[in-house]
């Protein structure tokens, strides 16, 4: 069904974005075999706007949606993704143009690398490790926006956490770094393992009150913040 959100924003300065009110894509993590993250993209079908480039399932937002249903509901459209298997962690505008609209990349994270079905917008759906998405032909925006989207990998450390069994449900997952970036939270299994050894920062899980911020490579989440997102 067509939604009152697509079609053309023009700008004062005469450029145009697609979605009336603004668009928004899905940024879905799954934990790969070997424990890394692996990211849906879409290989965008020839005949649409920049044709032939990898991006994140996405389209216009309708004006009655929020950001969050947008791009799910597009990740559904498009890749045959179930709202009910993924869980949404965070939310960026990484876009703006001159007049008020946005682009919104909402990231979420999946337990396994989901099953997928094409639509007639896509040439292609595809699992891709994250240290390899800039290995391909990337639509211009989403080439901008994904160094502030990549995740850096955390090791996990517990800190007076009773319930392990509690926690290993949890993970891997993705988390917000203070001030900006993500990190992708490894399984307990892998943080001590050889995979674990190009951990680049951290992650303390405490029983306890966090403390902000990130100090030297280390930063520290409390278990409820662990299941806020």
């Amino acid at each position: 069904m067509r939604g009152d959100g697509d079609g053309w924003w023009f700008s004062p300065d005469g450029t145009r974005n697609w979605g009336k009110h603004g668009a928004a894509g899905l940024l879905l993590r799954a934990p790969l075999d070997d424990g890394r993250p692996g990211v849906l993209l879409q290989h965008r079908a020839v005949w649409s706007h920049q044709g032939g480039t990898w991006a994140l399932p996405g389209g216009a937002r309708d004006s009655h949606e929020t950001t969050e249903h947008a791009a799910v509901r597009e990740a559904w459209e498009e890749a045959g993704i179930d709202q009910s298997l993924i869980r949404v962690r965070a939310e960026v505008v990484t876009a703006r143009a001159q007049g008020g609209w946005t682009y919104t990349t909402v990231i979420a994270d999946t337990a396994e690398p989901l099953a997928t079905s094409l639509n007639m917008e896509s040439a292609e759906l595809r699992w891709v490790p994250e240290d390899d998405v800039d290995t391909l032909p990337l639509h211009p925006g989403f080439e901008l926006a994904w160094p502030s989207l990549r995740t850096t990998s955390a090791r996990v450390v517990l800190d007076g956490i009773a319930d392990v069994a509690v926690l290993e449900a949890a993970l891997p997952r993705t988390v917000a770094l203070p001030g900006e970036g993500f990190a992708w939270l490894l399984a307990l299994e892998l943080s001590e393992s050889l995979h674990a050894e190009s951990a680049q920062i951290t992650a303390v899980i405490t029983a306890g009150a966090s403390a902000a911020g990130l100090v030297g490579d280390v930063f520290t989440l409390s278990v409820e913040e662990m299941f806020a997102s």
